[in-house]
């Protein structure tokens, strides 16, 4: 019997029948033993691994506790440390502490040996662990700028000779503009970035990268290369390549890392050259529980009664990029049930939802959202989802499918709630309509959730106190202490992991609607919704600035 064998006998692990069961699926399969006692459930992968690493006489590291050095991990090439999925974590005297998926490879070892001179120490660490760490430390940086200085010259080069671009360099999957485009995209979803931006400018092409909500200008790339770069990402999204004048759409689908990604890609013409945005759809946004998504536990309720209802017509307000889709789809996720006919007219449609009807706005063949949404109604819908009301003629619909026995479903851009019923009237509305089909309006920001790892409590100054009084409606008193940013290899030294939703829910009283048909002003509709208990965004997001979910400046940021 191996030591490996005995040690998960004698701590109880596993049964002499499962590790029989292990033992004859070895034999068969031709697989290693480890290998057959997670594949038959008998031990989870994490669990193996440190009991894997004590029989070998190696160290185990929990990656998602140790402190990474981020100039160890930094030293070694991004294309090694994937390529062996391998990460340097910190140095014990002259030698590299290496945290290994397979500690046995001695050829991963002899390579990250001979680039930094220096003796290795193989720990072992969980594959996914890894993974993740490497996502965060192992950047494509480096990689991305020498294949954009290989490009920058080779362009140079052809100008000099008159030579054009042939499609064959933007269009082979081993061309250097390929692996350009790739490793930029890659590196977006390892930095969970929401949105990549290609700008054109007078002498390069600047790169940002949105996280968080936040704009980070992460390099730029030579000038020469822009219309090669711009072409690949236009074929990759099936966009015309030829047409460069008007702004157009499409959509990529990329796989990382094994797992397939979708992003929905705009172009827009500017002085220096087309300017691309490639948003990257989170798909698992739709499996979001909508009681995970920080509403308060009375905002909660509120919403909660007006989407139980069988008819009237939801409004998700806020800018773009305050999870207003994320919201409306975790909505869905609670009302859709077999007996009940959900429809959704998008542009685009952003994720595929299980039994839901979806349907692609398609202005060029006539499909716009007004004329998707009258042939829906006669689809006999319960509910219907309208990604957007950007016009009078949509608005028009959606009140009357509302006021007919439908739910509807709906984003509109305003800066919080009472102003979406003006801005209904302003589209032409009539105000005894908006009264009567309007039940329930929810506007959000998003705010960078602090790291629970490294936050860290302090005293609120004066100022601080003098707003959180203010706006503090409720019962318990503010804590002493709020907490506030600091940094450690968790967050990528940021101090914010994730984000979260603050959000204000009014209901339409009788109150409401008598003011909205008499045509009263937003403050006098806000006035009233608060004295009837609405719950402000500044005053949500202070109820979570209190639980030390975020900090003041970044409630200050995103809430006006």
């Amino acid at each position: 019997m191996s030591a490996l064998e005995q040690t998960l006998l004698s701590r109880g692990l596993v049964s002499q029948a499962q590790l029989d069961q292990a033992t004859r699926a070895q034999a068969m399969e031709g697989i290693t033993l480890s290998q057959a006692l997670v594949t038959s459930g008998a031990l989870r992968e994490e669990d193996l691994i440190p009991i894997l690493a004590e029989a070998a006489g190696l160290r185990f590291v929990d990656l998602d506790a140790f402190a990474i050095d981020p100039r160890v991990a930094g030293s070694v090439p991004g294309g090694i440390c994937r390529r062996h999925l391998l990460l340097p974590i910190a140095r014990e005297g002259d030698a590299v502490v290496v945290a290994m998926a397979e500690p046995g490879n001695l050829v991963a070892i002899d390579d990250v040996r001979s680039y930094l001179r220096a003796a290795v120490i193989p720990t072992v660490a969980e594959r996914g662990a890894l993974e993740r760490a490497i996502g965060r430390h192992v950047r494509s940086d480096s990689e991305i700028d020498s294949i954009g200085q290989s490009l920058d010259s080779s362009a140079r080069e052809e100008e000099r000779q008159q030579v054009s671009v042939s499609v064959a360099d933007i269009v082979q999957e081993d061309s250097p503009v390929v692996r350009w485009a790739h490793l930029l995209i890659s590196q977006a979803i390892h930095d969970g970035c929401s949105d990549i931006h290609l700008e054109p400018e007078e002498l390069d092409l600047r790169v940002r990268y949105r996280i968080d909500g936040v704009l980070h200008e992460m390099q730029s790339a030579p000038k020469s290369i822009q219309s090669q770069v711009i072409s690949r990402i236009k074929i990759m999204a099936d966009i015309d390549i030829a047409e460069r004048r008007k702004p157009q759409d499409g959509r990529i689908s990329v796989n990382v890392d094994g797992n397939d990604v979708d992003l929905r890609v705009a172009t827009l013409p500017t002085v220096w050259g087309e300017k691309v945005v490639m948003r990257i759809l989170n798909t698992s946004a739709v499996q979001v529980d909508l009681r995970k998504l920080s509403f308060s536990e009375a905002s909660f309720q509120l919403y909660k009664k007006s989407y139980t209802k069988p008819y009237g017509m939801i409004l998700a307000t806020g800018p773009t990029g305050s999870g207003k889709s994320t919201t409306l789809y975790a909505t869905l996720r609670e009302i859709s049930r077999p007996e009940v006919n959900v429809i959704t007219i998008e542009d685009p449609v952003e994720y595929r939802m299980a039994g839901v009807n979806q349907v692609q706005v398609n202005p060029k063949a006539g499909l716009t959202f007004a004329a998707a949404l009258r042939s829906i109604l006669r689809a006999d819908p319960d509910v219907v989802l309208v990604g957007e009301i950007r016009d009078g003629e949509t608005a028009q619909i959606a009140v009357e499918a509302a006021l007919t026995g439908h739910l509807v479903l709906s984003t509109l851009h305003t800066n919080d709630a009472p102003s979406a019923v003006t801005r209904l009237t302003e589209m032409g509305i009539e105000p005894f309509l908006v009264a009567s089909a309007l039940d329930c309006v929810v506007a959000q920001r998003l705010a960078r959730r602090l790291c629970e790892r490294c936050r860290e409590p302090y005293p609120p100054s004066e100022p601080e106190q003098e707003m959180l009084r203010a706006d503090w409606i409720f019962r318990e008193p503010p804590p002493p202490n709020l907490y506030r940013p600091k940094g450690c290899s968790a967050c990528a030294n940021t101090g914010f992991k994730g984000r979260l939703a603050v959000h204000e829910v009014m209901p339409v009283t009788r109150e409401l609607e008598h003011l909205t048909a008499l045509r009263k002003s937003t403050r006098e509709l806000g006035e009233l919704a608060r004295e009837q208990g609405m719950i402000t965004l500044r005053q949500d997001g202070w109820a979570k600035v209190a639980q030390g979910q975020t900090s003041v400046e970044e409630l200050l940021r995103v809430v006006a």
